[in-house]
């Protein structure tokens, strides 16, 4: 799918693992993709300690990247206590860094078969202690935890952040919101039987929302007949596209908004 236009809109992905395996064969030809169709931030947040030194590296060569060090609710069980120290060495060696925008990917996952709900909320835990020690904002992943997410937002008083590939209730949204949290959007909304999702892309306040592709996976319902294809950067224009005409506003409305967006969120910074 192409979003056929005159003019290029400009796009931030609030949330791409540009460092994946399925990158590195042409990242630069991704990059370039990515930046023709009008995406000139990305938000590149980690997944494992393995993952600090590669995040890092991207946001300093793209001038528009910034990421976000953290363990995520999934990568729990091949982690170590001491992980969290090493977490923290990171954070203290670069809290002077502006491109590093949060702690992050955290959270939780209650999809059956994950690691025990136990182990992922302490390390959740700990993770929220250390954006509050060192006033960070934090990425959250929530999948069939946005309860428990905000629980935990709510009692280490984390007001800064943006929940990814949101998938709650109208009501847990704008709990979420009220917390200060931005929720994150992307391919999911582009499937005519995703209805929650497009719902709740239709009736909550644009200025909570931020556009995502979270590359290389929730890809767009029109990757359907290439489904060994990544998701990739590159898309974040045509989900746009197809939440404009779920809300019934032009593409210009939704770039400046979410540029609004980003820049807000990066104030709260």
């Amino acid at each position: 799918m192409r979003v056929d236009s005159p003019e290029v809109y400009t796009w931030c992905d609030s949330h791409c693992h540009l460092d994946a395996a399925e990158f590195r064969a042409d990242f630069d030809a991704v990059m370039h993709r990515s930046v023709a169709l009008g995406v000139r931030q990305w938000i590149v947040p980690a997944v494992s300690t393995s993952a600090f030194e590669s995040v890092h590296a991207i946001a300093q060569r793209y001038e528009g990247a910034d990421y976000a060090l953290g363990i995520h609710p999934l990568y729990v069980q091949s982690a170590k206590a001491s992980h969290i120290d090493l977490l923290e060495s990171w954070i203290v060696r670069l809290r002077s860094d502006e491109k590093l925008i949060a702690v992050g990917e955290i959270g939780l996952d209650l999809y059956p078969g994950h690691p025990p709900f136990d182990l992922q909320q302490w390390f959740f835990e700990q993770q929220l202690r250390l954006a509050r020690r060192y006033d960070l904002a934090v990425i959250v992943h929530a999948r069939r935890a946005p309860d428990q997410v905000f629980a935990g937002l709510r009692r280490f008083n984390i007001k800064r952040g943006i929940v990814h590939a949101f998938n709650g209730s109208e009501q847990q949204a704008h709990a979420l919101i009220g917390q200060g949290m931005f929720l994150g959007f992307g391919g999911s909304l582009t499937y005519q039987g995703s209805r929650r999702i497009r719902r709740l892309a239709q009736v909550l306040p644009l200025s909570s929302m931020l556009l995502e592709t979270d590359a290389p996976d929730i890809k767009p319902s029109w990757f359907a007949s290439t489904p060994e294809r990544p998701n990739e950067p590159s898309q974040l224009a045509a989900i746009a596209d197809c939440l404009a005409k779920l809300r019934g506003q032009t593409l210009q409305a939704l770039s400046d908004t979410f540029a609004d967006n980003l820049q807000r969120f990066k104030r709260k910074l």
